[in-house]
């Protein structure tokens, strides 16, 4: 039995999960406020000390942290360890203001490594996989965790990294990959590569994991027929350690949550009320087995719903489901809430490819969303009156949906620019302002 496959944890009791998080979210308090200046000035100035926090039951009298709190303590603000102790950092994509940047010991990336190895496991991976990694590598957590993880399976791995789409059908190819690691754009971006040079016979692939950005179930569908695998979700973010945060399992119904190193909340994004089980709100993780940069109530701004219920694969950790969009970039367009993977269910729905652009404007004071969407080459060839036609049924398509008047523009094949990493699916000009 390899050493990450421990069903004694994955399929765990309640009582026996409930137990593991009292007493490691206690020690995992202690470990912060010693350690960390930042935080325990945050506790102090709450009023709270960690002999106030004596079980789960007490978490919400912690305070919560944002991602404007990892900015402020960059970079060592935050830091648990002695430097001396770490042996890596990632950081985040994000192109504005100050990078986040997280600290690993070896114990921290060895479990990290566990959690990504059990996600590796759940879409049937063992170590007669081939296992491609097309995630990004360097400071993006995504080729590094997958890659960790496969090598725990004791898969044969393909360290790809993203872009060069002809080197990566190739080797697809001749190595016999087996499992695809990569976002789902690209997963889309490689499938649709593959069928226009008629290879997908010399494809072997059964299964695929996909994570980094939202995708709809529509789109997880598509990907699916066009590869003929079973495409498995992947969660998790550079705060918190990576991806294998939460995965999915053959069920397909929510990502399991690695309970044993994370608590999940759900909480009112603007109250910061804790939600019950089964009610839509804020996600927020606390870790509680890491040891370079624990995050305490660490505010994801990802909207999701927790559910508990039996899993038919076995395991009794609690799922997660995918992400409905974001509270924080979530667009508000004349006052509505408008979550990209509602125009993407849209377009999908009505058979047009995954390539699409959502752009934002102001004018005359008024807000404009106009959507590009890349027609197939068989719309492409229809008359001007028939592609008017098309792009009617979606603007009603989108009301219908929105409750707002969207405007559509479908536009040549292949004239929105692929992705090999994160798609660029929105582009908000009202910020230019």
């Amino acid at each position: 039995m390899p050493n990450y496959y421990q069903p004694e944890i994955e399929c765990a009791s309640r009582e026996q999960i409930r137990a593991w998080q009292d007493e490691r979210l206690v020690n995992t308090v202690r470990h912060v406020y010693k350690n960390v200046p930042y935080y325990r000035e945050m506790m102090d100035q709450k009023g709270v000390s960690p002999d106030d926090i004596r079980s789960v039951d007490d978490l919400h009298k912690l305070p919560f942290l944002t991602k404007d709190d990892l900015r402020n303590a960059y970079p060592y603000g935050l830091l648990a360890m002695p430097l001396s102790d770490c042996v890596r950092i990632q950081s985040t994509s994000g192109t504005t203001g100050r990078r986040v940047v997280a600290f690993y010991t070896q114990h921290d990336i060895d479990l990290w490594d566990d959690c990504c190895a059990r996600a590796i496991m759940a879409a049937g991976g063992t170590k007669d996989d081939v296992v491609h990694v097309s995630y990004g590598y360097g400071l993006f957590t995504g080729g590094p965790g997958l890659n960790g993880g496969s090598h725990k399976v004791g898969s044969l791995t393909l360290p790809m990294s993203s872009g060069n789409t002809e080197r990566q059908i190739q080797f697809m190819c001749d190595l016999g990959s087996t499992i695809l690691c990569c976002t789902p754009s690209y997963a889309a971006y490689l499938a649709e590569s593959i069928h226009e040079r008629g290879m997908q016979d010399q494809i072997k692939l059964k299964a695929g994991i996909f994570g980094a950005e939202a995708w709809s179930e529509e789109m997880r569908q598509d990907i699916q027929n066009k590869l003929g695998i079973k495409a498995y979700d992947i969660y998790g973010l550079t705060e918190i350690s990576g991806p294998g945060v939460s995965f999915e399992c053959s069920d397909q119904t929510g990502m399991h949550i690695n309970e044993d190193h994370f608590i999940a909340e759900i909480i009112d994004p603007n109250t910061g009320e804790v939600l019950p089980d089964g009610e839509k709100g804020e996600l927020v993780f606390t870790s509680i087995t890491k040891e370079a940069f624990p995050l305490l109530r660490y505010r994801t701004r990802d909207i999701c719903v927790l559910n508990r219920e039996p899993c038919s694969c076995g395991r009794t950790h609690v799922k997660m489901s995918k992400p409905m969009g974001r509270s924080d970039d979530m667009l508000i367009v004349k006052g509505v809430n408008v979550f990209p993977s509602q125009i993407e269910t849209v377009l999908m729905n009505k058979g047009y490819p995954a390539n699409y652009q959502i752009i934002v404007s102001r004018e005359n004071n008024s807000d404009k969303i106009e959507v590009l969407v890349e027609m197939t080459p068989e719309m492409f060839s229809d008359e001007l009156s028939r592609v008017s036609a098309k792009e009617k049924e979606l603007v009603d398509a989108m009301k219908a949906m929105l409750g707002i008047y969207v405007v559509v523009k479908l536009v040549a094949p292949k004239s929105i620019a692929r992705s090999e990493g994160k798609a660029v699916r929105v582009v908000d000009k009202r910020k230019l302002y």
